[in-house]
């Protein structure tokens, strides 16, 4: 009887003990993979460099180092880590830096008069996205919600969140996300460096100022970091959505010029070093290769169904960008740009990477972006109460 008092009091004071043990473990482990993905990503990095794919090599070193990485923890350790979501929010608060300290000197005022044929397009991607997400459930036999959350161009970590919410299928929701993502990662630059070969320019050399030494310049570095997280924080703590992304642009726009505005500041102007633009792009291919290595074993047609509903996506996006060239005088690269479905990111790093149009396609990324987090309660709303009347009884 005292034998098994006392091994009640064990397994008691054991769970009251092991949630803090489990975190503190949890916390390494993440911290420990993440490590080991950065190491891995970054000579996988500088090996496609050489291969002078462009300055978003990173991105597609991250994804491989992620992807290898979270295989290997499967199969060596028998460790199935999570994607690394906080990666992926400071991933895009760097890049979100840096593409706004590039665009600080660009006149986004200007292409303020196609605010109007932004949101059109963005409506058209939203909705050839709910009648892409309807046949795919019907084909898939997947529920409809499910289905929307998998097939609406917007973040893989968002659209997965959402799902974990209402008791979906994440891993079917994280898997089509992926292969959209990854797909326009890849297939946009290629597209651009195949027929606008003029326009690419030549990769980061390896050798270069990765990290400006200079004190002032250090200085500001860390002050705009610091500055960037105080913002950042209370906008991922409040859940506002893409806010890592918003906060960190719009301090990378407007950080050079309250410098000149300060009178005891002079001349000094600040640009974050190749280094912040580097590190930022390889977290975001990371956690893309996350999604594909912790994917588990789906069935053919599940995988053979996602390829098509993506396939639908891509094409709608040609369909955008058709449009676009109708209703505008940009050339069909800016138009590729401006209406690929998904990767906003990545999409302005390869504008920015191009030098080409990089304030009509951070303006046309940055309304669909807000239109689709801010309209996404009314989309969920509206899946939800149409899966309900679809699975009612006849």
């Amino acid at each position: 009887m005292n034998q098994s008092v006392s091994v009640a009091a064990n397994l008691e004071e054991h769970t009251h003990e092991n949630p803090v043990v489990t975190k503190q473990q949890l916390f390494v482990k993440q911290l420990i993979v993440l490590v080991l993905e950065i190491l891995l990503a970054f000579p996988l990095g500088l090996v496609l460099a050489k291969f002078q794919i462009g300055r978003i090599a990173w991105i597609f070193g991250g994804i491989a180092a992620g992807t290898m990485v979270l295989q290997g923890c499967g199969i060596f350790y028998k460790y199935s880590p999570q994607p690394n979501r906080t990666a992926r929010k400071v991933g895009m608060a760097l890049v979100g830096l840096t593409i706004g300290a590039s665009n600080a000197h660009a006149n986004l005022a200007s292409v303020a008069s196609s605010i109007p044929i932004f949101i059109f397009l963005t409506l058209f991607m939203l909705l050839s996205g709910s009648c892409i997400g309807y046949i795919y459930s019907r084909v898939s036999k997947t529920n409809l919600l499910t289905a929307m959350l998998a097939t609406v161009p917007g973040g893989v970590g968002i659209m997965a969140a959402i799902a974990a919410d209402y008791n979906k299928n994440v891993s079917l929701v994280a898997l089509v996300q992926a292969i959209r993502v990854t797909s326009v990662v890849f297939l946009i630059p290629l597209i651009a460096r195949t027929s606008a070969g003029n326009y690419y320019p030549q990769t980061l050399p390896i050798n270069a100022a990765w990290l400006n030494l200079d004190p002032s310049q250090l200085g500001l570095l860390l002050l705009v970091l610091l500055i960037t997280g105080l913002v950042v924080y209370p906008a991922i703590l409040f859940k506002i959505p893409a806010g890592d992304f918003f906060g960190a642009l719009l301090i990378g726009i407007g950080f050079n010029p309250l410098l000149h505005w300060l009178p005891f500041m002079g001349d000094i102007s600040f640009s974050p070093p190749p280094l912040i633009n580097l590190l930022g792009q390889m977290l975001l291919g990371i956690t893309i290769g996350e999604y594909w290595g912790d994917k588990p074993n789906f069935r053919k047609w599940t995988i053979g169904h996602a390829l098509m509903s993506v396939a639908m996506t891509l094409v709608a996006g040609a369909i955008a960008a058709i449009l676009a060239m109708q209703l505008t005088s940009w050339d069909w690269l800016t138009c590729l740009l401006v209406t690929a479905p998904g990767g906003s990111a990545e999409m302005i790093l390869v504008s920015l990477a191009l030098n080409h149009n990089v304030e009509i396609v951070t303006t046309g990324h940055l309304v669909r972006l807000i239109a689709i987090n801010s309209s996404l309660p009314l989309w969920v709303f509206l899946f939800r109460r149409l899966d309900e009347k679809l699975s009612e009884p006849v």
